[in-house]
């Protein structure tokens, strides 16, 4: 599986970067305004699910700690990115501030674009103006955010270099031909089943890394927040490659600090994109929150593979009730093993193993045409689908047209008018025969005509 890109807008103040991000997202994420520095923290959102685009705040001389922390966002922004977009005006010739993120941005070896925007004003300066800088022309671009102007050109050229299946374009254009520093692919992508471990702070996660691991290679501390990047170990285990991945925790976005764990937030969005599994923490002395369940609905709507692991249980006397409320309030993943734990104690940790290759496996699964259609068949015969406005939608057939995660196409009439319990309804039907184990799995409803 590989990972989701993630790209980079990073300039100084009033060069237009929330402007950028909302043109290419098609809508209104990031606060707009004609005064600098508007951007004091950096926003995060996925781009036609092809990769995750970053408008990082604009570059200010580190006058207070505030500014510096500012200053410390870009940085890691580089750091983590895997295209830097370099946000400049053209209407406006280059100073030694937009000098310094240029340099920085191409010492990393990353994908470095130039984006020129306000190209709409008439007033851009010619492109020799902005040679200096160190990027070449053809990795240049003129663009408009009021306008649009040039943005699906830009749009198109990251996706050149995107890996995710079906976003990319068919062949190279002519300007990715030209760029000389390919994205990072994942080496082990086709051999070994990638895990990450994703919760809130303190809920065990570099504890159980440990125990997989059987080595220290992450702190283990009571602090909050202690692991800041995603620590990685390969493991064997029946033959079968394993690489763990140790995320950061994730607080309510109301809570979290300004600077480096607002990053620790989109390496862990990056991670749920690269794993292909997500071990989803849940901490046995405290009670779970909205945040898990909005953390599992992100691995779900990613279509990652997920298993609930209840950590810390030598802490607690009963999980009876914990596994009734997980029960009830993860009620939307009923197919999501539980695994009890605890990595003091070592119980059930290997465990852990058994359940992400069975999760494999199940991702990997290829249903019959035919065994399909007899459960469609079964499904329309015992529960006639009713849509909406007294409609009567004709599901027809239905095929299978990918796995990981499994991906199937329902044919017909009216299928727009299908109502969402039918839906699952149908989703039921196939797992009473195809279990699916930790696996969503995803339709899509196309009208004959």
């Amino acid at each position: 599986m590989k990972k989701m890109p993630i790209v980079a807008l990073i300039g100084q103040t009033n060069a237009g970067k929330s402007s950028i991000l909302n043109r290419m997202a098609r809508k209104n994420i990031a606060i707009v305004a004609r005064e600098e520095g508007t951007t004091r923290d950096n926003v995060v959102t996925t781009i036609d699910d092809s990769f995750v685009l970053i408008d990082t705040a604009g570059l200010k001389a580190p006058s207070d700690e505030f500014e510096a922390s500012i200053q410390n966002q870009i940085e890691d922004a580089i750091e983590v990115a895997d295209i830097i977009l370099v946000t400049l005006d053209s209407t406006k010739y280059f100073n030694h501030y937009d000098k310094k993120i240029a340099k920085d941005a191409l010492r990393s070896g990353k994908t470095v674009f130039l984006v020129l925007n306000k190209c709409d004003l008439g007033e851009s300066l010619p492109i020799t103006e902005f040679r200096a800088l160190g990027i070449a022309p053809e990795q240049t671009f003129y663009v408009s955010a009021t306008t649009g102007q040039g943005i699906n050109e830009l749009k198109e050229e990251i996706l050149a270099f995107v890996s995710c299946s079906g976003a990319r374009p068919v062949g190279p254009s002519p300007r990715a031909a030209a760029l000389q520093t390919p994205l990072r692919q994942d080496t082990n992508a086709t051999s070994s089943i990638k895990v990450a471990l994703i919760g809130r702070p303190n809920v065990g996660k570099s504890s159980l890394f440990n125990s997989l691991g059987k080595k220290q290679q992450a702190i283990v501390s009571s602090k909050q927040g202690t692991t800041r990047d995603i620590n990685r170990v390969t493991v064997k285990f029946k033959g079968q490659e394993i690489e763990i991945l140790d995320t950061a925790g994730l607080r309510k976005p109301g809570k979290r600090e300004v600077g480096i764990e607002k990053f620790s937030a989109i390496r862990t969005l990056a991670a749920i994109e690269e794993s292909d599994i997500c071990a989803l923490l849940v901490d046995a002395t405290e009670p779970h929150s909205k945040l898990d369940q909005a953390l599992a609905g992100q691995i779900v709507e990613a279509g990652k593979g997920i298993v609930v692991v209840l950590t810390k249980s030598d802490l607690v006397k009963d999980t009876d009730h914990i596994l009734d409320e997980l029960e009830r309030d993860f009620n939307f993943i009923p197919y999501a093993p539980v695994l009890i734990t605890s990595s003091e104690t070592g119980k059930n940790v290997t465990q852990l193993f058994e359940l992400v290759t069975k999760i494999n496996m199940a991702r990997k699964t290829e249903i019959k045409t035919s065994e399909l259609n007899k459960i469609l068949n079964e499904a329309v015969i015992s529960h006639p689908p009713a849509g909406l406005k007294n409609t009567h939608p004709k599901p027809k057939y239905i095929v299978q047209t990918d796995t990981c995660p499994p991906w199937f196409v329902i044919h017909g009439h009216e299928l727009e008018l299908l109502h969402w319990s039918w839906k699952r309804f149908l989703e039921r039907k196939i797992r009473e025969k195809y279990p699916f184990v930790g696996t969503p799995i995803m339709f899509s409803f196309r009208n004959e005509k």
